[in-house]
C-alpha cells in the first residue's frame, strides 16, 4: 500500500493542501475513503436522465439526509464498463472530493460497495453555461456576464493553488447555480466532450484534446499548466461574452491551430468592451510567462465591475468573425443565416424572395430595414458578412 503523496496532511484546512492525483496513487480505493462519503444505494432515488456521457449516465436525484431529502446530480457509471472506465469514473470521484470551494462543483458522496457505481454531486438547476447563455442571448448585462466569469476564475484561483491543472476548462463544464452563481466542474479529460461535433476533440497519442479551448503550447507539446488553464479561460471568456458561440466558428481544428499558430486571436465579440477583450488577449499571449495568473483576472474583473463606466468606452457593435474567417461557401441562403445564427429571419427572406447569393449581395441596410429586419445589430451583422462574401467573390 502506497501512503498519500508527500506533503498531504489531512490537519491541513483546505486551502492549504496539494492536489492529490489519483494515477500516481497505487491504491484508489484508499484514496477513495480519504477524500469520499459511501452512501447507502437505499438512501438515493432517480428521478430522470438529464445528461449522457461515454460511459455514465447523469441523473436528477435525491438522497436522504437526516435533514430531509436533498436535491442531488447522479452520475451512474454503465453496466459493462471496461476496467479503464471504471477506474477512471473513481478517479474522478476521488478527485472531486478533494476540493471544497464555492466555486467549484461539490461532492456529495459515492456509491462503490455495490453496481452500478455511483458519484453524487450538488445539484444546479440551471445546468451548463453554455447552454445558458445560448438560450439568454442579449438578455444579461455585462455587469452580470462579468460577474459569471469572476465565478470561474476564482474557482480556478482556488484550483491552482492546490496545483490542479483543469485541461478541459470550457462553458461546457461550468454548472450555473442561484444568483448567477458558477461552479467549476468536469474533471479531467477522460470522458466524452460534450459537444456533438466530432470536429470539436483532436485525438493524439494518450488521449483527447479540445483543440480550440488549448493553449498552442499544450497541443505541441501535450504539457499542460495553469498557463495553459489561463488560455483556455480566456476563450471561455470569449463563450461568456458572446453568448455561446462557438470558437472559431466552423473552421477545422488544422485550421484553428495553424491560425492561432500564426497569430492569429478572436476578434471581440458584439458589444464587448474593449478593457474585456483585452483581458482575454492577455490570456492568449504566445509566451505562457506573459500571461496573468487567475489571481490577476481576479483583480482585472473587481476593477471592472467597480468602474462600470469604464466598460463603455470602445464598445465593439459588431462582431468581426467575417474579416479573418476563411472563405466560406454557402449552398442555400438559408443555410448562411444559419451560420451567422440569424435563422430566425428564414421566412423573413422566402417571403421577400431573397432565395440566391446575387440578391443578398445587393441589399443594403435600407432593403434589410423594409424586409422587417429592425434591429440594427442584426442587420449590421448581416451586412458585414455580405460584404465578406461580396469581397470573397472578386479575390
Amino acid at each position: 500500500m502506497r501512503p498519500l503523496e508527500q506533503g498531504f496532511d489531512s490537519n491541513l484546512p483546505m486551502n492549504q493542501r496539494r492536489y492529490i492525483n489519483p494515477e500516481n496513487y497505487l491504491d484508489l480505493k484508499e484514496l477513495l475513503q480519504t477524500f469520499t462519503t459511501e452512501v447507502d444505494r437505499s438512501n438515493t432515488k432517480l428521478n430522470g436522465l438529464i445528461g449522457q456521457g461515454e460511459f455514465a449516465d447523469v441523473y436528477k436525484g435525491c438522497i436522504q439526509t437526516p435533514k430531509g431529502n436533498l436535491v442531488v446530480a447522479v452520475k451512474v457509471l454503465r453496466r459493462g464498463s471496461s476496467e479503464k472506465n471504471q477506474k477512471d469514473f473513481l478517479s474522478e470521484a476521488s478527485i472531486m472530493g478533494q476540493f471544497n470551494h464555492p466555486n467549484v462543483i461539490r461532492l456529495v458522496g459515492v456509491v462503490t460497495q455495490s453496481c452500478p457505481m455511483m458519484i453524487l454531486t450538488e445539484f444546479l438547476e440551471s445546468g451548463s453555461l453554455d447552454h445558458f447563455l445560448k438560450t439568454r442571448k442579449r438578455q444579461l448585462t455585462t455587469i452580470q456576464l462579468l460577474g459569471m466569469a469572476r465565478c470561474v476564475a476564482c474557482g480556478m484561483v482556488y484550483l491552482s493553488e492546490m496545483n490542479f491543472i483543469h485541461r478541459d476548462l470550457a462553458a461546457r463544464n461550468i454548472l450555473v447555480g442561484e444568483n448567477l452563481s458558477c461552479k467549476v466542474s468536469d474533471f479531467g479529460l477522460s470522458r466524452e466532450l460534450a459537444d456533438d461535433n466530432p470536429d470539436s476533440e483532436y485525438v493524439t497519442q494518450g488521449g483527447k484534446i479540445p483543440v480550440r479551448w488549448t493553449a498552442p503550447e499544450a497541443l505541441q507539446s501535450r504539457k499542460f499548466s495553469s498557463a495553459s488553464d489561463v488560455w483556455s479561460y480566456g476563450i471561455l471568456v470569449w463563450e461568456i461574452m458572446s453568448f455561446g458561440d462557438r470558437p472559431y466558428w466552423e473552421w477545422n481544428n488544422y485550421n484553428v491551430m495553424n491560425r492561432v499558430e500564426n497569430g492569429y486571436r478572436l476578434p471581440s465579440p458584439i458589444n464587448c468592451p474593449k478593457l474585456v477583450h483585452n483581458l482575454m488577449l492577455n490570456c492568449w499571449e504566445s509566451d505562457k510567462t506573459k500571461r496573468p495568473t487567475f489571481a490577476d483576472i481576479v483583480d482585472s474583473i473587481d476593477n471592472f465591475i467597480r468602474s462600470p463606466e469604464d466598460l463603455n468606452d470602445d464598445l465593439s457593435p459588431v462582431a468581426e468573425k467575417f474579416e479573418a474567417k476563411p472563405q466560406q461557401e454557402f449552398q442555400s441562403v438559408d443555410e448562411w443565416l444559419h451560420y451567422i445564427n440569424m435563422d430566425k429571419y428564414s421566412d423573413v427572406f422566402h417571403a421577400a424572395n431573397i432565395n440566391s447569393f446575387d440578391k443578398v449581395t445587393g441589399l443594403g441596410d435600407k432593403e434589410l430595414r423594409e424586409m422587417g429586419i429592425k434591429l440594427i445589430g442584426h442587420r449590421n451583422k448581416m451586412t458585414k458578412s455580405r460584404q465578406a462574401m461580396k469581397e470573397n467573390s472578386v479575390q
